[in-house]
């Protein structure tokens, strides 16, 4: 599926705005945005994850530690087969906790996300994003970084800790320059910068519309090996369904190309299905490589939706119904 975009509609005005949105960053309102930003994340996570609730990493590490034999209770997910097979005693792989925490995100920054047409732009959310996993995974000593890629550049930001290195990485990514109109994406090359050379291990948060060619699927499953991953789908609506407006202008900011249609029911329904056979193969392709996926749109709840994919992934690894 090529990255095909009904023309960039005006987002809802400031007097439509639900409290939830995420808040402008650009122009002269960013200042204003990031300290918006960061008293949202830090008020509502606090306020609506609480205990263990709070972090996006499960269970007690992920360095493998000692087998023992199983006892009843224990998790089946951390048998230790080559053991159970060669004693023929049933075993379990012990974990060992890391005692810190390396967190790097991959931030696509390409001209597929320099969009939106309900309450924000896709690439404002993968700063709210950000910021949020930045303060799901701090204190303790851990430390996070970033790739930021745009087509044309690819910004590494060395992990570090502290507030200050936050504020500052959120912001690198808000004041990224934008793609110039024509540039294409890399995820995969993106990908595979984290991948090469080899990492300590820790948390792996991919955040893209995750549009065009699915070339990303292979360093994705082979960064899984070392690290915990997580990939951030971003989504407006005009990526799933074309508006009933009659005739429209189909744009692909990634090539350039523009293509003026008639948005009859037959185009909208075909449309709408091969952006589902999409979303389809980006969902498998996450599965496949072992990752969490969490789906933020434009026109919805962005921080509520974290709250329940961080709950989900809890209760998941403590043996709940997710």
């Amino acid at each position: 599926m090529t990255s095909p975009f009904a023309g960039n509609e005006p987002a809802a005005d400031a007097a439509a705005r639900p409290s939830w949105a995420p808040p402008v960053l650009r122009g002269d309102r960013l200042e204003a945005g990031l300290r918006t930003l960061e008293l949202d994340v830090r008020r509502r996570l606090d306020g609506l994850l609480q205990g263990n609730h709070l972090g996006l990493v499960p269970g007690p590490g992920s360095e493998p530690g000692e087998a023992r034999p199983y006892q009843p209770g224990d998790d089946v997910r951390r048998m230790d087969w080559a053991v159970t097979a060669r004693t023929t005693e049933p075993h379990i792989r012990e974990t060992v906790a890391d005692r810190e925490l390396e967190t790097w995100i991959v931030a696509d920054l390409s001209a597929s996300l320099d969009f939106g047409t309900a309450l924000c732009e896709k690439r404002d959310l993968v700063v709210c994003a950000v910021a949020a996993i930045a303060h799901l995974t701090r204190g303790g000593g851990n430390r996070i970084g970033a790739l930021i890629s745009t087509g044309e550049r690819l910004v590494r930001v060395p992990p570090r800790g502290g507030i200050a290195h936050t504020r500052g990485l959120v912001r690198k990514i808000a004041e990224m320059p934008r793609a110039p109109e024509g540039t294409r994406g890399d995820l995969a090359a993106a990908v595979e910068q984290l991948r090469r050379p080899p990492r300590r291990r820790g948390l792996a948060v991919v955040l893209s519309d995750f549009l065009g060619d699915p070339a990303w699927q292979r360093p994705l499953r082979a960064l899984s090996a070392r690290h915990e991953l997580i990939g951030v789908e971003v989504v407006d609506p005009r990526d799933v369904e074309l508006p009933d407006v009659g005739t429209v202008v189909l744009a692909d900011p990634e090539s350039g190309k523009q293509r003026e249609v008639h948005a009859s029911p037959l185009l909208r329904k075909e449309f709408a299905a091969a952006a589902a056979e999409h979303r389809s193969v980006v969902a498998a392709g996450l599965r496949r490589a072992g990752a969490g996926h969490l789906v933020l749109r434009t026109d919805a709840d962005w921080i509520a939706d974290i709250v329940r994919f961080v709950v989900r992934r809890k209760r998941r690894w403590s043996g709940g119904v997710a």
